[in-house]
């Protein structure tokens, strides 16, 4: 939208993916494993399961959106919504399924992996992400897309929390992991919006190590941040201000983290040259 003279380089790019913090969505029927599609393969195993096949059930019957194999009175959410006339409606458990969401006979069949103990569809819901890694390690399909969302520091989260309950920061993290689990084509450019907010310094080491993997599959990742331990170990910094708002806007300074730390009046060269030092 700014005044430019042209554009350069799109003959090297074949799409472009914004990563940012906005809400995976509202619905309550979407979490980590449907949007990452690990949920597909998990469905998949369960029907597989020989007490599956002898009740003559798929894998659509493991899917709590989808009629068939889920409780019909909560329609698989595990609960029923009260409307308040003068407050916001309040959840209760649903008192046919108990809040498990799917119906008996598709709660009979379960799953055991090397685990030893057999787990049904709804409390491989409750399991987190890492837990549901291990529980799964026998299926590629659903090891690597827990495995990747276990990497961006999610392994905390359960398997079936609505994605509606998501932080921003890790909202962008499962879209991280989602893209991630696509097959790259080496000429994608990914804009991610400060994705360090809210992390742990040891899991921005594990974000790091993943936007890493883009750049090594030939893809182009501009990061916009203010982490100095992300900005040390860009290829290429381009340092904004000179100060903030109307005082800013200008390029101060852009080149290798060591370059922009030796550039006079640059306040992020300033702070960049201890880091760079140390």
């Amino acid at each position: 939208p700014g005044v430019h003279d042209g554009i350069t380089g799109w003959e090297h790019l074949d799409k472009v993916i914004t990563i940012d913090q906005t809400p995976l969505g509202r619905s309550t029927r979407s979490n980590a494993a449907t949007y990452t599609d690990a949920f597909t393969p998990i469905r998949e195993t369960f029907a597989a399961q020989p007490a599956a096949r002898a009740r003559g059930l798929t894998a659509q019957h493991f899917s709590f959106n989808v009629a068939g194999g889920r409780c019909e009175r909560c329609e698989g959410a595990g609960v029923l919504a009260v409307e308040m006339h003068f407050l916001s409606d309040v959840l209760v458990r649903c008192p046919a399924c108990h809040g498990r969401r799917y119906r008996r006979e598709v709660l009979e069949v379960k799953y055991a992996g090397d685990t030893g103990r057999g787990y049904d569809i709804s409390e491989v819901l409750d399991l987190t992400i890492a837990e549901a890694l291990l529980l799964f390690e026998g299926v590629p399909a659903a090891r690597e897309r827990l495995a990747l969302m276990v990497e961006t520091g999610l392994g905390y989260l359960q398997l079936g929390q609505p994605a509606s309950t998501f932080s921003g920061g890790e909202a962008q993290r499962v879209k991280l992991a989602r893209e991630l689990a696509r097959r790259a084509t080496g000429r994608t450019l990914y804009l991610l919006d400060e994705p360090t907010t809210g992390l742990h310094p040891a899991d921005t080491a594990h974000l790091l190590r993943l936007l890493q993997r883009l750049v090594d599959a030939g893809n182009t990742v501009i990061v916009i941040e203010h982490n100095l331990d992300v900005v040390k170990v860009a290829d290429w910094v381009i340092d904004l201000g000179p100060e903030g708002g109307a005082a800013g806007g200008r390029i101060v300074a852009e080149g290798p983290p060591e370059t922009v730390a030796g550039t006079p009046g640059s306040h992020t060269g300033a702070l960049l040259g201890a880091v760079v030092a140390g």
